[in-house]
């Protein structure tokens, strides 16, 4: 099972996710910053469905949003619980697959589900599953935000890896607080479906420990993820970009619509 492999992928990265961001301090801040304009509304009821160690979540609450987190990796929901508390935030967190949230319907004013995490659906019948999931959960008003890599840009260059990624924190002067990420790509035979390898190089006693992890993703390019959105029931679907918006992905800005 696809969630199987995610869930370890995750749970494995968990510790050390924030190194894969130059400055994870910063970039919780500046994404809080971005998503919060578009929500466009203070205390708001977020759902942050895929919220990883907090990234996002966290940096809404610091915007005074009323914010829960599920993710499908326990430790990474559990670690991003521990983070808000350490910021003096409320962030109720839980384990949770996006295809079956544990909410009821109209619960929330906004859903989050952000960095690339819905492509790690590998069908359509998933992906649908999953936003029409998020929509229950929506207020009748709701708004969804769902951000993915540059898709369209990406099949058409089809790379075989990520830039390496230096986690330098401006308030880190010691060079052996530093690490390095970057990722492999193998795109499969059908041209949309790629595996990831996920590597990561760890200061380690004067020396260096490497970290591999490997997961699987959809190439879900604009057209292909607003027409399941809207098969999901979602209306007013739009594509942001970065420059757009502040937010380092393209995002998917959508509305709760009547069937």
């Amino acid at each position: 099972m696809p969630g199987i492999s995610v869930a370890r992928f995750y749970d494995e990265l968990a510790d050390d996710y924030h190194l894969v961001y130059e400055d994870w301090n910063a970039s919780v801040r500046r994404q809080g910053d971005a998503l919060h304009a578009l929500i466009g509304q203070d205390r708001a009821r977020v759902l942050d469905c895929s919220c990883g160690i907090g990234t996002q979540a966290i940096g809404l609450a610091l915007r005074g949003h009323r914010v829960i987190g599920t993710d499908l990796s326990p430790r990474a929901a559990a670690r991003a619980a521990r983070e808000a508390a350490h910021r003096n935030l409320t962030l109720r967190t839980a384990a949770a697959d996006m295809r079956r949230l544990p909410f009821p319907d109209g619960r929330f004013d906004t859903v989050v589900c952000a960095d690339n995490s819905l492509p790690h659906l590998l069908t359509e019948e998933d992906v649908v599953t999953a936003l029409a999931e998020m929509r229950r959960v929506l207020h009748p008003t709701g708004l969804l935000l769902v951000s993915t890599r540059p898709y369209d840009d990406l099949l058409r260059a089809r790379p075989a890896s990520t830039p390496p990624q230096v986690h330098r924190p401006a308030d880190c002067a010691d060079a052996r607080e530093r690490a390095v990420t970057f990722q492999l790509w193998h795109w499969h035979d059908d041209g949309e479906h790629y595996d990831v390898e996920h590597f990561q190089l760890l200061p380690a006693d004067g020396e260096w420990r490497v970290e591999a992890r490997r997961t699987t993703y959809w190439a879900l390019g604009r057209d292909r993820l607003i027409g399941l959105a809207a098969d999901a029931g979602f209306v007013g679907l739009e594509w942001r970009t970065p420059q757009e918006t502040g937010f380092f992905q393209p995002l998917l800005v959508a509305r709760v619509g009547e069937k």
